[in-house]
């Protein structure tokens, strides 16, 4: 058996596992770097949706407000227009 064939088979060996473990490393650097990008991405999107849902949120509790409001003061409103019409039919 030759042993100095056999060292440069495993330096061989050992070369080719160094070089599939370095374009494997890339591989995950550079899909890491994707997902990174990715992800500030999304966090962008999400603000911005979440800044809007805020605004939306707003306005409809400014509706709601409105409603509540206009629900206490329709009996006296219609109760004033109505006195405003008798007066008006009697006189």
């Amino acid at each position: 058996m030759d042993v100095e064939a056999e060292i440069r088979d495993l330096k061989r060996r050992v070369g080719e596992l160094e070089g599939s473990f370095g374009f494997l490393t890339q591989q995950v650097r550079t899909v890491h770097l994707d997902l990174l990008g990715f992800q500030k991405q999304t966090d962008g999107r999400f603000n911005k949706i979440e800044g809007r849902f805020d605004k939306v949120e707003a306005e409809v509790h400014g509706v709601k407000t409105e409603v509540v409001s206009l629900r206490e003061e329709l009996p006296s409103i219609v109760g004033d227009v109505m006195r405003e019409v008798l007066r008006e039919r009697r006189g």
